[in-house]
């Protein structure tokens, strides 16, 4: 089945991700990995005012990321925790 994504981080999201608790590492990138497969897990949030933006919350951390459907990427744009998501 074709039904598999391509999977990218963006630089700015990966360095976020070098800068997390490792327990917290340990829980996110599992997630990352599954959105490859189904990038609209249940509890994401299609951003508001935006086309293909989505959230998905691991824990006390957003993932923020785009899905382009025709050429099948996700791109994971930023990993911030829940207080820093708002600002």
């Amino acid at each position: 089945m074709s039904d598999i994504y391509k999977l990218t981080i963006t630089g700015s999201a990966q360095k976020e991700i070098r800068k997390l608790p490792k327990v917290e590492v340990q829980r996110i990138l599992p997630a990352l990995q599954s959105l490859s497969q189904n990038p609209r897990p249940s509890g994401c949030k299609k951003l508001v005012g935006t086309k293909d933006s989505y959230r998905i919350r691991i824990g006390n951390y957003h993932v923020l990321y785009i899905i382009d459907d025709e050429i099948r990427i996700v791109e994971v744009s930023g990993v911030m925790h829940r207080r820093e998501a708002y600002e």
